[in-house]
């Protein structure tokens, strides 16, 4: 059975739920979840999207990103999803949610309220190799600097919410200062 999407209107209210690749097909607006994981450093850890991937494949990405399934929290999904990409358990924190579309290369409609999660690990990740084939730790403003100069190497939703991220970034160094 293909794995399902939870469908929600503009305010994030649940309406139902669709086929993921369905909803991709259509563009239908569904619960999505990122997760942005930085060390000790406040260096972030990107993966690079694996090549079998069904759309985005070979791009830089946020460190794991996914939906919840049918009936399934946010925070329990994040969790999940982070463990089973990447081999990383640790606690999350949601910061803020956004929505965007996009029409992908081929031709797929990411549509999606996204859920961003914020946590901290120290050490190498172990990826799923069916999900991610590399990864790196990177400092944001260095991101930001080459997502500006080469943004057909990244996914459209880490370009859609850099900003935002970097925002939060600095005001939680703001409240622990």
């Amino acid at each position: 059975m293909e794995d399902q999407v939870i469908l929600v209107d503009e305010n994030d209210t649940e309406i139902g739920v669709e086929g993921k690749m369905i909803a991709h097909r259509s563009g239908s607006l569904h619960r999505a979840i990122s997760i942005f994981i930085f060390d000790s450093a406040d260096r972030l850890l990107l993966q690079k999207r694996a090549a079998s991937k069904y759309h985005s494949a070979g791009l830089w990405s946020n460190t794991c990103c996914s939906h919840p399934r049918p009936r399934e929290e946010c925070a329990r999904a994040a969790r999940r999803r982070l463990r089973e990409e990447m081999g990383i358990a640790c606690e999350l924190d949601v910061k803020f949610g956004f929505v965007y579309r996009a029409v992908l290369t081929n031709h797929l409609i990411e549509n999606e309220f996204d859920h961003v999660f914020f946590g901290r690990h120290d050490g190498d990740p172990v990826p799923n190799p069916d999900e991610a084939e590399d990864w790196k730790w990177v400092d944001l403003a260095w991101l930001r600097a080459d997502l500006n100069e080469r943004p057909h190497a990244y996914s459209f939703w880490l370009e859609a919410c850099i900003d935002r991220v970097i925002a939060c970034r600095e005001e939680d160094r703001t409240r622990v200062a």
